[in-house]
């Protein structure tokens, strides 16, 4: 399993701190829009803000993680092939 992977499933169990580990040392679209999320749930929404435009993403404030996860996961299934 992708560390990004691992990531995902931190986030889905609410362990911002252990995903915030993993995406801090990962410099794709991904690992950012993955960090931004991070920040969402931590509750520091200008860090994520921050993180959504490295990844090129648009934030709106009334973000849902769980969808969030779910795109995240179609689009690391996408790039793994």
């Amino acid at each position: 399993m992708s560390k990004l992977a691992q990531a995902i499933q931190h986030l889905e169990k609410g362990e911002w701190t252990l995903a915030h580990e993993i995406v801090q040392a990962d410099n794709t679209a991904l690992g950012a829009w993955l960090h931004g999320i991070v920040h969402i749930q931590e509750g520091d929404l200008d860090n994520a803000r921050y993180w959504y435009r490295r990844a090129r993403r648009e934030f709106v404030e009334t973000v849902s993680i769980p969808d969030e996860l779910a795109a995240a996961k179609m689009s690391l299934e996408k790039q793994s092939g």
